[in-house]
């Protein structure tokens, strides 16, 4: 199979499209916010006629009130990959969560800490800071690893704590990889990727994030999985009069920007990804 990764606005999702009318490809999307249901303006989720007939799996799986994991995100991938490869076509993986292509085409093995709802309910009550600081003191390791504002996982850091008595970056293993992967990487020089970035702001903004957004918070409350998300977090911001219309667009292009820098960061970590490359598939 092949993954092609990048950072946000890097144009993985046309790249992928094109490839896959040209190998007879389906594609199936490692990112953590198109697994849900009317996460789409602000998430970037391409559009039906933007898929231009290729099936495309893994988006609109679930309901913003699941905490979808990592962990389920490979379950249920695996069982794409297999359909597509049964019916001889070549699965495509892309998208922008390096931990979800970690644990489906790499060596990660994700602890088996089942969730502990009682503990996560008590946590969300307190603020990302203190949560971070908490774990800072008793994983470091982890902590240097996950983003101070990902409360998400943060949470999931101490939970593990609290379930096993052992540091999440103590019981993460390493596995056989099960996959033969080509690794290709879409990127464009700095200044060029942040325009980009820039503009499919505005983009958002023109297409209706904001009406997007109300729909979600009418729909299901203030929930986690859409304050937390980039996109959302910036309009709910405007919403809510902390800052102007124009001060959202900023921030929210400044939150993509250090989110691209973040993603570059992880993706360059895989020695096997070869940047700006056509796959070898296409060469036979």
């Amino acid at each position: 199979m092949i993954a092609v990764v990048g950072a946000t606005a890097s144009g993985k999702t046309a790249y992928s499209i094109e490839l896959a009318k040209q190998i007879d490809g389906e594609i199936i999307s490692a990112d953590s916010r198109l697994v849900y249901k009317g996460f789409n303006i602000a998430c970037a989720k391409p559009t039906i006629e933007e898929r231009e007939g290729i099936p495309h799996y893994m988006m609109d799986i679930v309901e913003p009130e699941e905490d979808y994991s990592a962990g389920l995100y490979e379950r249920d991938a695996k069982k794409c990959i297999e359909d597509i490869i049964s019916r001889g076509k070549t699965p495509i993986i892309t998208g922008g969560t390096g931990l979800y292509y970690r644990v489906l085409l790499e060596h990660y093995d994700l602890p088996k800490v089942e969730p502990n709802y009682e503990f996560r309910d008590r946590a969300k009550l307190e603020e990302t800071s203190e949560l971070y600081e908490r774990l800072k003191k008793l994983d470091p390791a982890s902590a240097q690893r996950i983003d101070s504002n990902d409360k998400k996982k943060i949470i999931r850091a101490l939970e593990v704590m609290h379930t096993t008595g052992e540091r999440m970056s103590e019981v993460q293993g390493q596995k056989e990889a099960e996959f033969d992967v080509e690794w290709i990487g879409v990127n464009f020089p700095r200044p060029e990727l942040y325009e980009r970035i820039n503009k499919r702001v505005d983009t958002m903004f023109k297409n209706g994030i904001i009406e997007e957004t109300e729909e979600l918070l009418n729909r299901h409350g203030r929930i986690s999985n859409i304050i937390y998300t980039i996109g959302y977090q910036e309009v709910i911001g405007y919403l809510d009069g902390k800052f102007t219309l124009e001060e959202a667009k900023d921030k929210l292009k400044q939150n993509t920007r250090n989110y691209a820098k973040r993603q570059l960061t992880w993706f360059r970590k895989n020695e096997n990804i070869k940047w700006n490359h056509y796959p070898e598939k296409l060469n036979k």
